[in-house]
């Protein structure tokens, strides 16, 4: 039966079929894999006159996050095949590939014996069933063992993993990854694999985020310290698969951000819109992406676009023109016209998170007006509504109470397809007015008049497509606004009068159309 079943061509890769543990520590489908391994192929031959990397029987390789081990395997895969000439002999060229050339660190212990099974064939190394036969011990180079954080007074100092949440016994997985918690990388190698190793070529597919590291229900990014701490180790290559919300956005992502776009050295980017499309299944939210950094690389980068199996490269780009990347080059014409006439922003006019130090989840407002209140915007129940509260309970921006103000959505999600509508509809407050944090503020405007004005300045794709430059995930906080300019409030803005105003070309504004939707009254 097993046979037959073979024989038919339906006996799939085992790492294509197992379920991933989170959205956070996403298993790498063996294709995305190959495809991060051909670019760093093609990158090493430019590098080395032709040479073929699967040839070199001295390039060595970590995955210092490894959970499934496909990186491993098919890095093994690949040199098995490219060393023949070398090795003729299949056992010794194994031994050598799996004890001198492939290594990875473990992030939890299942996924440590996962990756050992994947690449030795057996969770242990030196069992009689493994295919390398000079280990002396079960974790061959696959290394994994309990981590503890460093813990602070309420967090880990290396991760920010909040105490409360992961200061677990033994027994329990606490999620300290060795790679990270160390404030010397290239001694905790050397005492990982013995001796001083150097590494050529570092890739994986990190964990993302740490549950709870930025207080209360609220997570941090995490992935960018492994990022970081492969750096400090000085690799030939880097290649690693990240969420995409680096580009533009993320909590404590900024000197991240700011060191990625300008060394130079990032020589390819591959970024899918649509985590769907390099992660079967998944959605995170921003889409993903993988990069190859390169050492000795110190000039533009090429961008690959992926978007529903369609993808577009954009040669040679320079990263560094903007604090954020424009994904698409397409856009950057547009927006250097805009920012050519050096108008005031509208940041300067809308509110930070919270404005008025009204949090999602208050509750204590009432459905009936009265002396003293004032009315509340706010979601109830998943809707929007307005309750009353009364004006001392506010702290935060009162001289916002008493103006013309429209309110603005933090965060509008409606999937990854394009056209999209980027923003959710706005709603004109009348003095005297306060909103909960699911609002932001923009103000102040002396008259309805003024107000309505704005509304129709923000219903324009013009306006949406300039946010959309830098609102990668729902969330759309004041920064998202950087690069929208502020008009006069005397007129009802359309899209005709911005792109004459701006000298947007016929063929620019077909882009804009194609990826920002009409916006209706009725819309949400």
């Amino acid at each position: 039966m097993q046979a037959s079943f073979a024989l038919r061509g339906r006996n799939p890769d085992v790492l294509t079929c197992i379920a991933n543990l989170s959205n956070d520590e996403v298993f790498t489908p063996p294709e995305l894999a190959n495809r991060m391994l051909e670019d760093l192929a093609e990158s090493w031959a430019a590098d080395h006159s032709g040479a073929d990397i699967w040839a070199d029987g001295n390039v060595t390789f970590l995955d210092p996050c490894t959970k499934s081990g496909v990186f491993l395997r098919e890095i093994t895969r690949r040199l098995t095949l490219g060393l023949a000439s070398e090795f003729p002999d299949i056992q010794e060229r194994v031994d050598h590939i799996l004890t001198k050339q492939v290594f990875g660190i473990g992030i939890t212990k299942l996924t440590s014996l996962l990756a050992r099974r994947s690449v030795y064939c057996s969770k242990h190394a030196n069992s009689e069933h493994s295919i390398a036969a000079s280990f002396s011990n079960d974790a061959g180079n696959i290394w994994f063992e309990r981590t503890e954080h460093a813990w602070g007074e309420t967090k880990c100092e290396f991760c920010g993993a909040p105490k409360v949440i992961l200061d677990r016994d033994e027994g329990r997985e606490n999620y300290a990854y060795a790679f990270i918690h160390t404030d010397n990388i290239k001694a905790r190698v050397a005492e990982l694999f013995g001796g001083n190793m150097q590494f050529d070529v570092i890739i994986g597919n990190p964990p993302y985020q740490m549950k709870g590291g930025a207080g209360g229900s609220s997570d941090s990014s995490i992935y960018h310290l492994f990022v970081e701490q492969a750096k400090k180790l000085e690799p030939k290559y880097l290649s690693m698969v990240i969420p995409s919300r680096w580009l533009a956005g993320g909590r404590g992502l900024d000197e991240f951000r700011k060191e990625m776009l300008n060394s130079g050295q990032l020589r390819r980017l591959s970024d899918y819109r649509d985590s769907g499309d390099a992660f079967p299944g998944v959605q995170i939210k921003g889409g993903v992406c993988y990069f190859l950094w390169d050492a000795s690389h110190n000039g533009g980068c090429d961008i690959t676009q992926v978007s529903g199996g369609v993808e577009g490269l954009q040669k040679n780009r320079q990263l560094g023109e903007f604090d954020v990347l424009v994904r698409d080059e397409r856009a950057v014409a547009i927006l250097r016209k805009v920012l050519a006439k050096n108008e005031p922003s509208m940041v300067e006019l809308v509110s930070g998170d919270t404005p008025f130090g009204i949090a999602t989840n208050f509750s204590e407002w009432s459905e009936k007006d009265g002396a003293g209140r004032i009315a509340l915007h706010l979601i109830s129940r998943g809707k929007r509504s307005t309750g009353f509260i009364e004006r001392e309970k506010i702290r935060k921006n009162m001289g916002e109470i008493d103006v013309w103000k429209v309110l603005v959505p933090e965060a509008y999600g409606a999937g990854e397809n394009f056209p999209h509508q980027i923003l959710g509809k706005e709603i004109v407050a009348a003095p005297p007015s306060a909103c909960t944090q699911s609002y932001l503020v923009v103000s102040p405007f002396i008259s309805e008049r003024d107000a309505k004005s704005f509304t129709s300045y923000y219903r324009t794709r013009f306006f949406r497509f300039l946010v959309s430059l830098r609102k990668i995930t729902q969330h759309a906080l004041r920064s998202t606004y950087s690069w929208v300019p502020q008009q006069s409030w005397d007129e009802t803005w359309t899209d005709e009068m911005l792109y004459e105003k701006y000298d947007i070309s016929e063929q620019e504004i077909a882009f804009i159309n194609s990826m920002i939707r009409p916006m209706g009254q009725a819309d949400e």
